[in-house]
């Protein structure tokens, strides 16, 4: 039963990257998922999340209109779409599931999630 996340490295400020989180060994599909950062400075903070059917995104203030988040339950896999990446946004990437079946009551805070994979780092540099 695990998430697993995928794509991290290095890149230079304004360029893109896109991560994948694939589920093996546990429902993906009836919850909603989401994208976390956490930096030895600052606690984990939310970035993203998608609604089970893919039809209602989720983003945090500082990546709104530069991230897109999806879903593809034919393949267990959400992905995240960077762009115009800042040095602000170096960190481990987390992906996990919300602790609610199908429609989530609160997506932004790590409480709501009970399963999470290993995270996936990366680098802007400027």
């Amino acid at each position: 039963v695990q998430l697993q996340a995928f794509g991290g490295g290095s890149v230079q400020a304004e360029g893109s990257l896109r991560l994948s989180c694939e589920a093996s060994g546990l429902s993906f599909y009836r919850y909603t998922v989401g994208w976390f950062r956490q930096t030895p400075e600052k606690a984990r903070e939310f970035v993203a999340a998608i609604s089970w059917n893919g039809d209602t995104p989720y983003y945090g203030d500082s990546v709104k209109g530069r991230f897109d988040v999806s879903r593809d339950n034919t393949k267990n896999t959400m992905y995240l779409q960077m762009r115009s990446l800042e040095p602000e946004d170096t960190a481990v990437y987390f992906c996990a599931r919300n602790r609610r079946l199908w429609d989530a009551a609160a997506v932004y805070s790590p409480d709501e999630y009970n399963v999470w994979g290993q995270g996936t780092e990366f680098t802007v540099s400027s």
